[in-house]
């Protein structure tokens, strides 16, 4: 565990898994999220890379940003987070706005990123394809964040996502500073300038962005993999743990 603090005062909080001489794995997560959300995965992708997790300014253990950021401000930290580690060149691993993240710093940073890997994600919010509303029961929004019946049919596995979710530090001001610098982002026009091995991953079933985002991603990124999990929702990484990592893993050798 380390607080790195950037040059605005803002920390970031880190961790780190696994062996430093694997192949490093920078894992960037959702809005809101933090690094627990990611504690179903690490355990076994720590098994074959050096996986760097860390908070989202605005999320979980870091410092909320101190005004507006833009999308420019999180790749800024990303980089940094290597620069911390002693990393110069990682596997980018970003989910939801995590991966817009991943998106721009391969962009902006190239030389920086080995291999990009884009799930439950999309090129902004100017050429997202949207989805229908989910239909949730009143007060229960989180819902949507699962594949129709998951809930129904896992109910512990649910649980521990929302009991783990509740002990997580929650940001309302982080949370709206991430929406608003996605608000103002968009890398649609600038897909085909991706020159990193990418693979996108999506659920099939994902209520929150729609799935239709993975096939224009893995359609105008040149050479990029489609990999599709079939009956998973937003949080395919917790409903279909085993099969997501395998996808990861399978993808990173292959592109040293």
């Amino acid at each position: 565990m380390a607080l790195l603090t950037r040059p605005d005062g803002c920390r970031l909080y880190i961790e780190t898994y696994g062996d430093p001489s694997a192949p490093t794995l920078l894992l960037l997560e959702g809005m809101g999220g933090d690094i627990l959300g990611w504690r179903r995965n690490i355990p076994t992708l720590a098994t074959a890379c050096y996986v760097i997790a860390y908070d989202h300014r605005g999320n979980g253990l870091s410092d909320d940003p101190a005004g507006p950021v833009d999308m420019a401000t999180f790749v800024d930290d990303a980089m940094a987070v290597l620069d911390d580690r002693g990393v110069d060149r990682a596997h980018l691993y970003g989910q939801s706005f995590g991966g817009m993240v991943a998106l721009e710093a391969a962009l902006t940073h190239p030389a920086r990123v080995a291999t990009l890997i884009l799930a439950a994600t999309h090129a902004g919010p100017a050429h997202a394809v949207a989805v229908d509303g989910a239909t949730v029961p009143k007060g229960e929004p989180w819902r949507a964040l699962y594949a129709p019946g998951f809930p129904e049919s896992h109910p512990e596995h649910v649980r521990d996502d929302l009991d783990t979710g509740a002990r997580g530090v929650r940001h309302k001001l982080g949370e709206r500073r991430q929406w608003e610098a996605m608000q103002g982002w968009d890398a649609f026009e600038r897909l085909g300038r991706v020159s990193v091995p990418t693979l996108v991953l999506h659920g099939t079933e994902d209520r929150l962005v729609a799935p239709e985002n993975a096939r224009i991603l893995a359609e105008r990124i040149p050479g990029a993999e489609l990999h599709w999990l079939e009956g998973a929702g937003h949080l395919y990484h917790s409903e279909q743990t085993a099969p997501a990592d395998a996808a990861v893993l399978d993808f990173i050798p292959r592109h040293p």
